[in-house]
């Protein structure tokens, strides 16, 4: 029998039983080991990629283009952009080209033999084929400046255990990379993490779905994930300033009202009116039922929100009819608020709810049909 990749003296008919204490030790035994042979970016930090990366991005700090701004803020000169650390040690299109081409050609060689290679090829033998990348952490020890000229190293630094994941059951598999410049000074680290997974078999509730796409997913970052895990409580969460106390939504780093960044939340009645609304028509998206209602809801709070609604009969949403919020779940990992006639609750007199609706641009009501 063959070995196992990785594992000196052990035999693919146990090691590759993922279920097995063999294959788990075969798993752990790449921790601590390098990913591969290390990497010295092409060229040094220089101002034209960077002023490349800051136009694309939109980013105005002056530290990034100009040497006063830069000294003045307390830097030797100009810096780049902490996030443009993956930038500068990319192999580039035409070596990127070239690995493609070799793969596509069936060439042995592309496959490799380093730790990397190895610990994939033994998670893709225990039935673990599949692959999502999880997170990105970076951490910066010093800004780089104009003539840093870095190398970057990789090191498997832990695969995890089995672990049950919404995706299926799987191995969380974490790179380090370690970035040093032209003197040999570690001036940043960044950690990515992937998940190779076995696909669970589809519930009932996606089976009776297969026939539709998911709803398209949000966003998550770190300032909004706490709206949606609320959602999934059932908790409709408002985002608080800590320091003055001021509502805000959407969610967003910092108060425009003090600047703080400090923040926590509160837990909305769910009761508003609808502040305005559009009924759309086109274009279609496969998830969606049409006509799809949109609804802005001025909530008690002060706040206002974009949802859906439900329980209305077609034609019958108006400006400042009072509604509450419920929670549907629309499949095993999303569940959104929905907002619903409160008949309860009487009218919001006129203007309270938004007043004149205006005229859109291209002349039509702004609450009309599109």
């Amino acid at each position: 029998m063959s070995p196992t990749p990785g594992v000196p003296g052990s035999s693919t008919a146990t090691a590759d039983v993922p279920d097995s204490a063999e294959y788990e030790s075969a798993l752990q035994a790449f921790t601590g080991q390098s990913a591969g042979p290390g990497h010295r970016a092409p060229d040094p930090v220089n101002l034209p990629m960077i002023r490349h990366w800051v136009e694309a991005m939109g980013d105005e700090n002056p530290v990034y283009l100009d040497e006063q701004a830069a000294r003045d803020a307390g830097y030797p000169g100009v810096i780049a952009p902490p996030t443009m650390l993956q930038a500068w040690i990319m192999r580039g299109l035409k070596a990127s080209q070239a690995v493609e081409a070799s793969r596509s050609a069936g060439e042995g060689a592309v496959v490799g033999d380093s730790p990397t290679d190895r610990v994939m090829a033994l998670l893709d033998a225990g039935g673990f084929t599949s692959v999502v990348a999880t997170n990105c952490e970076q951490r910066y020890l010093r800004p780089l400046v104009l003539g840093d000229h870095l190398e970057v190293e990789s090191v498997i630094e832990s695969v995890s255990a089995r672990k049950q994941t919404a995706l299926g059951v799987g191995h969380f598999l974490t790179n380090r990379m370690d970035f040093s410049d032209q003197h040999g000074e570690l001036v940043a680290t960044m950690r990515f993490r992937i998940l190779k997974f076995r696909p669970t078999a589809p519930s009932a509730h996606q089976a009776e779905a297969a026939a539709r796409p998911p709803r398209p997913r949000p966003s998550l970052t770190q300032d909004n994930a706490f709206f949606f895990e609320g959602a999934t409580r059932g908790e409709l969460l408002i985002q608080r300033c800590a320091r003055c106390g001021t509502l805000r939504h959407p969610p967003r780093p910092a108060c425009a009202g003090c600047r703080s960044f400090e923040w926590d939340t509160v837990r909305s009645s769910g009761r508003g009116t609808i502040y305005s609304f559009v009924v759309n028509h086109y274009p279609q998206v496969a998830a969606f039922d049409y006509p799809l209602t949109v609804v802005l809801v001025a909530l008690e709070e002060g706040t206002r929100l974009v949802a859906n609604v439900s329980g209305f009969a077609p034609g019958t949403v108006t400006i400042g009819a009072p509604v509450r919020v419920t929670f549907e779940r629309f499949d095993d990992e999303l569940s959104l608020p929905v907002f619903v006639p409160d008949p309860g609750r009487s009218t919001a007199p006129a203007g309270e709810a938004g007043g004149s609706l205006g005229t859109a641009a291209d002349g039509s009501d702004e609450r009309g049909d599109h």
